[in-house]
């Protein structure tokens, strides 16, 4: 049922992948149903749910994102990074969450599922260095400044911010500054999904 569910999601989504990759994300769907029973890792408890909710919802900005090195920032139990690291196996994903109960799933679904392009790290983001990264992620920021804000250092001059949001965010972009532009807003449908959802793309600038 969930293998239909999320094919033909894919199949509306206009996104074609192999059969390994599909059973990769049916996997680490199943991987999220089970822990989530004990670590509470989403609100979102159906099964059935999930794989719009969360696999088909991550799954939807696949054609957008470039960049080799990517960040996904508070990425929860790995949301959209581990759907992405799935699907784009030469990329390097990176998987930020302050919070141990999600990290720790993300270690196992990395194990599980042999992503070996993931790497989780259990941090706050103003405490997080690394080198920078092409590209930033992310679906759980409260703002898009705060999104900038918290995580610009992280991420090179020209690089991009990928901003997962609800309807057109018009007043948070009017509130960003000049370190950063907003290159395009993708309207995204997600198969099974009501609510509006966008992609904001941003370029830092300085």
């Amino acid at each position: 049922m969930y293998k239909s569910l999320l094919e033909k999601g894919l199949e509306r989504l206009n996104i074609v992948l192999d059969d390994e990759k599909v059973d990769k994300l049916l996997a680490y769907h199943g991987l999220l149903v089970k822990w989530n029973k004990s670590f509470n890792l989403t609100a979102v408890r159906d099964p059935e749910a999930m794989i719009s909710r969360h696999l088909l919802d991550s799954l939807s900005i696949l054609p957008y994102v470039d960049g080799q090195r990517i960040l996904d920032v508070g990425t929860g139990p790995g949301l959209p990074g581990i759907p992405l690291a799935i699907c784009y196996p030469e990329k390097e994903l990176t998987l930020l969450d302050s919070n141990g109960k999600k990290t720790r799933f993300l270690t196992q679904s990395k194990i599980e599922l042999a992503l070996s392009n993931v790497t989780p790290v259990q941090a706050r983001i103003e405490s997080f260095e690394d080198e920078e990264f092409d590209s930033i992620t992310s679906r759980a920021f409260a703002t898009l400044k705060d999104m900038v804000d918290g995580s610009i250092h992280l991420l090179k001059v020209g690089g991009y911010f990928y901003a997962m949001k609800g309807v057109l965010p018009e007043e948070e972009i009017s509130e960003l500054d000049e370190r950063v532009k907003v290159l395009e807003c993708y309207p995204l449908k997600v198969p099974g999904e009501e609510g509006e959802r966008h992609l904001v793309k941003m370029q830092r600038l300085s």
